[in-house]
């Protein structure tokens, strides 16, 4: 019979296996993408799977240091998101 501990790590490692298998297409869709807008979503999402990845390594190591690694690529991956998107449609960043 499964404890509730060997469930949990279960529960982490099919998690991490699949936010890595997201993080592929991903990255596939960040390669491939045919227009300028795709890239950006998939950039985008590609940051959002390191953060849930970066979260279940924490949970999984019981560490706190995961979870500010996580805070700060959520925090330079949203204003790199709004630089690409102004770039995209202005043509510049900063006027």
């Amino acid at each position: 019979m499964l404890n509730p501990a060997n469930l949990l790590e279960l529960a982490i490692l099919i998690g991490q296996g699949l936010v890595t298998a997201a993080l592929a297409l991903t990255l596939w869709r960040l390669l491939s993408g045919p227009e300028k807008p795709d890239r950006i979503l998939a950039l985008d999402t590609l940051y959002v799977n390191a953060i849930a990845l970066l979260v279940l390594i924490g949970i999984q190591r019981n560490s706190s240091l995961y979870f500010e690694a996580a805070l700060l690529i959520a925090m330079m991956g949203f204003v790199g998101t709004v630089a690409l998107c102004k770039y995209l449609l202005r043509g510049d960043i900063i006027e």
